[in-house]
Parts: C-alpha cells; sequence; structure tokens
C-alpha cells in the first residue's frame, strides 16, 4: 500500500517535505534555549517562546487560507523565506542583547510566517491520490504517511537542537533551521506537485461570503485538536518536573522522544487498519486508548516506570491525529481544504501553549501528578466531544469545481 501510494505522490515529495518540516520543530525548544542563555531569564525565555506560539496559532490558518486562494507555491515560497529572515533576526537580536519587547515582536514575526507545510502537505498529497482516481484506503495511507513524518520531525527536531546547542550554541541551531526553511521550504513550494493544488482563476476572486461554509463537525474537530495540543503540554510539563525531581533533568527530552518514537510507528501502522472500521469509529476508539493510557501517567514516581507510561501512551496518540485529520479532509469543502488542515495543526500549537502555562504551574506547586491529571482529563474531554459531536460527511463537489473531492457515505 505505502509503495502504491508513493507511485502517486512521487518519492521526491515527503523526503522535501518532511525536511522543510523540521525548522518548526526545531524554533520552540531552539527559541527558549537561546533567549535563556542570552537573557539569562527563563521569564523571558517564556514570554519570547509564547510569542512565537501565539502567531502560528493565529496565522496558520490565514496561510492555509491564502494557499487555498492563490495556490501553494507563491505562498509557500513567501512564507518559507520571510520566516528564514525573521528566525535570523531574532538570532541576531537575541546574541545583541535586545529588549525582551523587542524579542517578543520578532517572536510573533517568526511563528506568524510558518509556512504551514505539514498541513499544506496533506492537502497536497491527498489532491494527488484523488486526481489519479485512487480509493479510500490509498487517502488513509496519505494520512498515515503525513502523520508519521510530523511525529518523527517534532522527535528529531528538538533532538538535533539539544545536540547542536551543547557542542555548539543554541544559535547555531536556529540558524540551522533558518537555512534548512530556506532551502527545503523553497523546494517543496516549487516542487511539480505544487500544480496540482493551484486554484481556478476564478477562485481567487471568491469573497469571504462567497466561500463554502464549513459542516459544523469541523468545529468539534478542530476543538479535538485543541484538546490534544493540551494533552502534549500537560504531558511535557509533567515530565519535566518529574525528570527534575528524580534528579536527571536530562532525562526530559529522552522520554518525551520516546513518546514520539511509539507514536510515529502506530501511525505507520494505521494504514493496515480494515476499510471497514469508519473514521466514526475509529476518532471514538482513540479517545478512549487516550483515556486509559493516560491514567497511568498520574501513578509513575519513578523514571523506569515513566518511561513505560509515556511510550505505551505514545501509541494512541497518532492514530487520534490521524484519524481527526481523516475526518476533517473527507468533511472540508473543495477549495478549503488547506486552511482546514492549518486550523488543526494551529488548535494543536494553541493547546499545548496555554496547556504548558497552566500545568507547568501546577507542576511547580502539587508537582507532576497535577500536570498529569490535567493530560488525563483533556483525554477524557477529548473521549466525550467524540461521542457528543455531530459527525460530519462529505461534502460533494460544486458544479464549476475541478471534480476531484468526491462524496463519501459516513461510517
Amino acid at each position: 500500500m505505502y509503495r502504491d501510494t508513493l507511485s502517486l505522490t512521487g518519492p521526491v515529495l515527503p523526503v522535501v517535505s518532511f525536511l522543510a518540516r523540521l525548522p518548526t520543530a526545531m524554533c520552540q525548544l531552539g527559541s527558549l534555549l537561546l533567549v535563556a542563555e542570552t537573557s539569562g531569564s527563563l521569564a523571558t525565555a517564556g514570554l519570547v517562546g509564547g510569542a512565537l506560539a501565539a502567531g502560528q496559532t493565529v496565522a496558520g490558518p490565514l496561510v492555509g487560507r491564502l494557499a487555498d486562494r492563490r495556490g501553494q507555491r507563491p505562498v509557500v515560497l513567501a512564507a518559507a523565506l520571510g520566516n528564514a529572515a525573521a528566525v535570523t533576526a531574532l538570532v541576531l537580536a537575541a546574541l545583541a542583547g535586545t529588549a525582551t519587547a523587542a524579542l517578543m515582536a520578532l517572536g510573533v514575526l517568526a511563528g506568524a510566517t510558518v509556512p504551514q507545510i505539514g498541513p499544506l502537505a496533506r492537502s497536497r498529497s491527498v489532491t494527488l491520490v484523488r486526481r489519479a482516481g485512487a480509493d479510500e484506503r490509498a487517502v488513509a495511507t496519505v494520512l498515515s504517511v503525513e502523520g508519521t513524518l510530523d511525529e518523527i520531525s517534532f522527535v528529531l527536531g528538538p533532538a538535533l537542537v539539544g545536540v547542536a546547542a551543547t557542542v555548539a550554541h543554541p544559535a547555531a541551531a536556529l540558524l540551522t533551521a533558518a537555512a534548512l526553511m530556506a532551502v527545503c521550504g523553497s523546494a517543496f513550494a516549487l516542487h511539480p506537485s505544487a500544480s496540482a493544488v493551484t486554484p481556478p482563476p476564478a477562485a481567487t476572486r471568491t469573497s469571504a461570503a462567497e466561500r463554502p461554509r464549513l459542516p459544523s463537525g469541523t468545529y468539534a474537530l478542530r476543538g479535538a485538536m485543541v484538546l490534544q495540543g493540551a494533552m502534549f503540554g500537560a504531558a511535557q510539563a509533567g515530565i519535566t518536573e518529574l525528570t527534575g525531581r528524580l534528579g536527571v533533568p536530562d532525562q526530559a527530552g529522552l522520554v518525551y522522544a520516546a513518546m514520539g518514537v511509539t507514536s510515529a510507528l502506530a501511525g505507520f501502522a494505521m494504514a493496515a487498519v480494515p476499510a471497514g472500521i469508519g473514521l466514526t469509529l475509529r476518532w471514538r476508539l482513540a479517545t478512549a486508548a487516550l483515556v486509559v493510557l493516560s491514567v497511568p501517567l498520574v501513578l509513575v514516581s519513578s523514571l523506569g516506570w515513566l518511561y513505560a507510561a509515556v511510550v505505551v501512551l505514545g501509541v494512541a496518540y497518532a492514530p487520534h491525529l490521524i484519524t481527526v485529520f481523516g475526518l476533517t479532509e473527507r468533511s472540508a469543502p473543495p477549495g478549503r481544504l488547506a486552511e482546514c488542515m492549518a486550523f488543526l495543526t494551529s488548535g494543536i500549537v494553541a493547546g499545548q501553549a496555554l496547556a504548558l502555562a497552566v500545568s507547568g504551574r501546577l507542576a511547580e506547586s502539587h508537582g507532576a501528578p497535577a500536570a498529569f491529571a490535567v493530560a488525563a482529563g483533556a483525554a477524557v474531554a477529548c473521549a466525550v466531544l467524540s461521542w457528543a459531536a455531530r459527525q460530519p460527511s462529505a461534502p460533494t463537489a460544486p458544479a464549476g469545481s475541478d471534480g476531484v473531492r468526491r462524496a463519501v457515505a459516513a461510517p
């Protein structure tokens, strides 16, 4: 199945899109380490990191909307080069000891110019597969590949930052990210597959009032991604506090990476799920697994059990993410797919940032179990949402569209 799918998308596109995702995964931790070292203040570093996350959260859907209206090639090219310039400016300003307000402004700019490679790669690959007349299994395989690439990037990115910061300086990590974005982000923008998602001329003149309405169920899917991000943030806060209390703070990144590895493996295996198990059922099963597997985190008190708990929990993460992306792909109106995908990614970033801020305070005052309890609570809320939400169904491509999207019966 993976070989057949790669024959439709081509082998170069996944490689280029993966390399173009790494800078985004590197910048959050890289900016924190850089500002903390140059300013000597963790509070200042947190403010700059929060500004970066805020910029990405707010601007991400706008980038997706522009890509739907203007085509991915010009939008991604401008964003990638702008992001590389913004990250470089942030590095230079931090090294020069610039005031906190200016660093925060540059952080917002660096976040706002993130070219949303992950969501746009999903949109592009799914369009290629559907245009080739492939079945729903091929679409599911594409989403599994994209989910796995995301997980690997968010494991490898911080690891690369840690190595660069240890061997040289956090600035080296961010400058490497900027260079990688300029080269690989531009390569993704200029790849021939970008023409597959170029809108017809009439689409670029569509006003906001004329854009197709979103099914109500898509908002529930966005809420699920915010809750998923909250799980990430709370788990990160709990892991950091517990490893620090155990006297092994350097293990925090490795523990989080272990969770990402099992999540990536689970995502890769999603293509083997029988087609008879519909997306709605998969979503509910995935959220149930999140609830069951997050509870043990509240009870761990040693490094060994922490590793065991997060490795098992990671198995539920990617299946949930991939399924929500799949439901969104099925229900998004023609011409708004990239925007909807970008909203999901922004939801993760927003949920993670908010939960990390809240859970970090709880962990400081009440210990790691308090942060882990937030993660478990987010999992419960996600499960309730999956059962209570009205499930979206696929819209039929309207007259005058390119006919790529097809109606798919709800499971």
